[in-house]
């Protein structure tokens, strides 16, 4: 790990309140929950442009456990399965906006294009997933062979990260 490396994460973890789970340590820390007795659920996505749509599955996720680990895309990740012009807000700040949120346990991230391999890593007891992936989406197999089950919620209709978008580049 080179001197920039170091000093992100260093910054990083003053920022997001003790929240953070760096990627290369979940698997200790998901164990020690376990140990605890602790039900975890995840929930994933890009959560760029914050708005109540997004508090809305955030508060539904958080319901479904003990703990919510919230597993963000990286910017390359949004990049690839997105649009290059994308994120509009550098992960960086969408953890720090993240671990802000009360019902919000754990952030951490991933740079794939979809959390299948964090997924594994965690064997959630709940994954949430929402409604518009529908009961197979690419999650499900790793979360129930894991021995967890996906919980879908239904989105908040006209409210979305791309419609916002949208709107602004019209206005």
């Amino acid at each position: 790990m080179d001197a920039l490396e170091v000093f992100f994460e260093q910054d990083l973890l003053s920022r997001c309140r003790g929240k953070l789970l760096l990627p290369k340590e979940i698997e200790e820390s998901v164990e020690e929950f376990k140990r605890m007795k602790k039900r975890i659920a995840t929930l994933n996505g890009s959560f760029d442009l914050l708005h109540a749509g997004h508090l809305e599955i955030l508060d539904q996720a958080a319901m479904q456990g003990d703990l919510l680990i919230v597993a963000l895309n990286s910017d390359a990740s949004i990049q690839k399965y997105k649009s290059p012009k994308r994120p509009i807000i550098p992960l960086k700040y969408r953890l720090q906006m993240m671990s802000s949120l009360v019902m919000v346990d754990y952030v951490t991230w991933f740079e794939e294009t979809d959390p299948r391999e964090l997924l594994k890593k965690i064997r959630p007891h709940v994954h949430v997933n929402g409604a518009e992936y529908g009961e197979n989406c690419i999650e499900k197999e790793v979360v129930e062979a894991g021995g967890g089950r996906v919980h879908l919620v239904s989105l908040v209709p006209g409210l979305s990260t791309t419609a916002m978008i949208k709107k602004i580049q019209c206005d």
